[in-house]
């Protein structure tokens, strides 16, 4: 405390040592994308080197890409293997998520959820807020299938799946559609929605008439499962982790553009 019993602290840390402290660039760098005006803190635009914020409340973003100020945070990239349910117990004692969380200090959960069945992208994570938002039907994330499928897939169906089907719970129709490959009896659709219904794929594909007979998710949102084996697990990249705060942090009623 000064004399005038006036804390320091209150008055925050200056911007350019926050967003070094960030790994966003070195001291000298950040003071330079000040100056340029390609820093926002909440929304405005901040261009003054003496500039201080509070990283426990603020919210930064430079060059439209959101910053994670809070440095405990943890970002996991899962490639779930089939098998393993998507929880971190499971009363039924089968395969649970503990045995990919149990090497990091952090106590982590999923984003979301992928069936049993189903392999493929899932996000691990100890940010609650953000896991709750992505997570919520409402929020609609964009995510992108890889689904082998019984039978031959003709165009017309391919156009169908985009056009709308109708399912027990009301009409679903796919954001993007495609047939990868059709041979020996079987097809790969490749389905784009943003819908979190139960077990959606499944029910759509089944719905005209080519049950899924294996299925994975290769993208979540801006992430990418890339060449991620089955069961391994990364931490995201800045750029990732960026990408996915920004997500977060967009208006739900906004439309994705992925």
């Amino acid at each position: 405390m000064t004399a005038e019993g006036h804390d320091p602290a209150d008055e925050g840390v200056r911007l350019q040592k926050v967003l070094a402290n960030a790994g966003v660039a070195s001291r000298r760098v950040s003071e330079q994308l000040i100056v340029e005006g390609r820093v926002r803190v909440n929304g405005e635009v901040v261009t003054e080197l003496g500039s201080r914020i509070h990283p426990e409340t603020d919210l930064v973003d430079v060059d439209g890409t959101a910053i994670q100020l809070d440095q405990s945070k943890r970002y996991v990239m899962l490639n779930k293997p089939t098998g393993v349910v998507s929880s971190m117990s499971d009363d039924r004692g089968r395969t649970d998520l503990r045995r990919f969380t149990a090497d990091y200090p952090e106590r982590l959960f999923n984003v979301g959820r992928l069936d049993a069945e189903t392999s493929g992208l899932l996000v691990l994570t100890n940010d609650g807020e953000l896991a709750h938002v992505l997570a919520h039907p409402s929020f609609g994330v964009t995510k992108v299938y890889i689904a082998k499928v019984e039978g031959r897939v003709t165009p017309q169906t391919i156009a169908k799946l985009t056009k709308g089907i109708e399912l027990d719970d009301g009409p679903i129709s796919a954001d993007k559609a495609r047939l990868l490959d059709a041979s020996a009896g079987t097809s790969l659709v490749e389905l784009t929605l943003h819908s979190g219904r139960n077990r959606i794929v499944r029910r759509m594909m089944a719905a005209v008439g080519h049950p899924v007979v294996e299925l994975v998710r290769r993208q979540f949102g801006p992430l990418h499962l890339g060449t991620l084996p089955a069961g391994r697990s990364r931490e995201l990249t800045k750029v990732e982790q960026g990408a996915l705060l920004t997500l977060a942090r967009r208006d739900p009623g906004d439309q994705e553009t992925e």
